[in-house]
């Protein structure tokens, strides 16, 4: 109820319930050290109004400053310890201190107070704790004779002491004090303000430290830093520092009334008293900070690893493509849900499933050893095979594997497989080679007579030619014509013409049956055979038996005197010579067939060449060869 009140008041009226909180918590602060002035070893005020002053708009800055002023002012005065003009005077230092810290701080108006980032954390210890108090220490210092007229000389401090106690008492404050009341103010703290859980945690702290001061024969004190981390790690540094902030408020209570391990004594003098109290609080808070840095560090750690994490899973969850997480044993760790949508298996079958059992068997010796060459230490792979679906069906992927190494050892300790469907490019390279097959076919065919043409033909001799020269082999060639072939054109017509020459081929191709012979057709009703490692008597046997072929296909040529189709051959044969080139053996193809011709057609012709002697050792090659 009381909580839900409070809410509500801030609600309505945040602003002047704020600024009279920072009038109350400076005056308090001022009247309880103004008490006990001996007590003045940590000056929280200026660390209340400083936390006001970070966290508010520089709209609002001159109000907080005005209730301050007011505030100290008002203090100073109810205790009575200076009177007007140096009461302004103190009062003016302290505030100006606050301010300077401010300005020092928040550069930028957006600028707020981040106490659990360590760069922060560092800026306020520069800035907030040392710079503001040293500055204002400095202008104390010149400005003290003013407000110690009346004391004796010997009651005087010296002005390096009034330095130091005035830069070690406000720098302990701010300290202290400033991420105190930050984080009251903010609005998750102020919304635990009066959770019994939180004050569950501080309760026990104020009353150690009252058990730990109120006595000097157990030294007690320290055992309060554990408590003070346990609320750091369950609470936060705001709870942690105003629980520092009750300790020092203990402390420095039962400290000047005599009492507590710091107290004064014989071997102890007041100000050593005071400077062992502010060197017990300072440690709590520079362990607290410490702590604080490290565990943001961490958490900032983790929650980056963890975004990353998060964002890898999305990635891996949304891609088209199956990533899959594996030993290099085939045990799967992760799949991703995409596999689902081009093999039809859930998630959990394809975990189940090693990596190799998937793979079609004609392609699972590739996937082994590239797998094999992985676990070697090869960064990656790519690979393309077939995997079977949920329907027993097979589909084309590739699939590209990097090598997953311990970051340690870097030693390979698994595989990352990112699978992506390729059925349909394997399926428009398929139809795109088998249209070049079929381009490159009729680039080499006659169109006529389904043989190789002219070009084929000449490529073939050429690399035939070559084969020759370098093994020493003969090399055999026919050139066959159809007798009297234009008087059939045009006795019986170009189709009978074209039908004629389908025949001739198909007569050519039924003699010739090694597979490295080559039948072309030459030239309009030439044609031409190829015949690697053939004796000339071999060559001529076979162009005997074209003729024969030819002549029982009883194709009618009344213009012929045996009244049918016939066809001359000429044959030539020649071991390749070193610079001599395979137009030759086409030349004496030639004019082997020109004599076939001119003894009256329907025959054979060898070529006598000058060169007989090469031939007859050619056929004494091939019969040592065949021996």
């Amino acid at each position: 109820m009381t909580a839900r009140f409070s809410m509500c008041c801030m609600r309505r009226h945040g602003f002047a319930v704020r600024l009279a909180g920072c009038f109350v918590s400076v005056i308090v602060a001022t009247v309880f050290v103004g008490l006990a002035p001996e007590a003045n070893m940590i000056w929280v005020a200026n660390g209340v109004l400083l936390a006001y002053l970070l966290l508010a708009p520089r709209r609002r800055w001159p109000a907080y400053i005005a209730a301050a002023f007011a505030a100290q002012f008002s203090g100073g005065l109810l205790v009575g310890h200076h009177g007007i003009i140096s009461g302004l005077l103190l009062t003016f230092l302290n505030v100006a201190e606050s301010l300077i810290s401010a300005l020092l701080l928040r550069r930028r108006s957006s600028e707020l107070p981040d106490f659990t980032s360590p760069a922060y954390i560092v800026r306020f210890i520069a800035f907030g704790v040392f710079a503001g108090p040293v500055i204002a220490g400095a202008a104390d210092t010149c400005l003290s004779p003013l407000w110690h007229t009346s004391s004796p000389l010997w009651q005087t401090p010296s002005p390096a002491a009034e330095f130091l106690e005035w830069v070690a008492a406000d720098a302990l404050g701010a300290c202290v004090a400033t991420p105190a009341f930050v984080a009251i103010f903010r609005a998750r703290f102020h919304q635990s303000l009066f959770s019994y859980k939180h004050w569950a945690h501080l309760l026990p702290v104020l009353a150690c430290s009252v058990a730990a001061f109120c006595q000097a024969w157990l030294p007690l004190p320290f055992l309060l830093y554990p408590l003070l981390v346990l609320v750091l790690l369950r609470l936060g540094l705001g709870w942690a520092a105003l629980a520092t902030l009750f300790v020092a408020g203990v402390a420095s209570s039962f400290t000047v009334r005599g009492q507590g391990p710091f107290a004064p004594s014989g071997l102890v003098s007041a100000m050593e008293s005071a400077l062992l109290l502010q060197v017990f609080i300072a440690g709590a808070m520079v362990m607290l900070y410490g702590i604080s840095v490290v565990l943001e560090s961490r958490r900032a750690t983790e929650r980056r690893l963890q975004q990353v994490a998060a964002l890898h899973h999305l990635v891996m969850e949304n891609s088209r493509d199956v990533i899959i997480i594996a030993d290099f044993d085939g045990n799967r760790n992760f799949v991703s849900a995409a596999g689902a949508e081009w093999g039809g298996w859930f998630k959990e079958d394809l975990i189940e499933h090693s990596s190799l059992e998937l793979v079609h068997p004609d392609d699972r010796q590739n996937v082994a050893s590239t797998l094999l060459a992985l676990r070697s230490g090869k960064d990656g792979a790519l690979v393309e095979c077939r995997v079977r679906k949920r329907d027993e069906s097979y589909v084309w992927v590739e699939a590209s594997l990097r090598t997953i190494r311990d970051p340690v050892t870097h030693l390979p300790t698994g595989i990352l497989n990112s699978v992506r469907e390729i059925t349909e490019r394997k399926l428009a390279e398929q139809r795109l080679a088998d249209a070049y097959r079929a381009v490159e076919e009729l680039a080499i065919t006659d169109v006529l007579t389904g043989l190789a043409n002219r070009r084929h033909f000449e490529q073939c001799l050429a690399n035939e030619w070559r084969r020759g020269l370098r093994e020493r082999m003969p090399l055999s060639l026919l050139l066959i014509d159809a007798d009297l072939f234009k008087t059939f054109n045009d006795t019986y017509g170009h189709l009978r013409g074209d039908h004629c020459l389908k025949q001739i081929a198909q007569a050519a191709q039924d003699v010739i049956a090694r597979p490295g012979d080559l039948v072309a057709r030459f030239g309009g009703e030439e044609f031409a055979v190829i015949l690697p490692n053939t004796s000339s008597s071999g060559a001529l046997q076979m162009a005997h038996e074209i003729c024969r072929v030819m002549r029982d296909r009883q194709i009618p040529h009344s213009l012929n005197p045996l009244g049918v189709v016939t066809v001359s051959v000429g044959c030539a044969t020649l071991i390749p010579q070193l610079g001599q080139p395979a137009v030759c053996l086409v030349d004496s193809a030639d004019k082997a067939l020109y004599q076939a011709k001119r003894k009256g057609r329907n025959q054979a012709c060898d070529y006598e060449a000058p060169e007989s002697a090469v031939v007859a050792e050619s056929d004494k090659l091939i019969e040592i060869r065949s021996a």
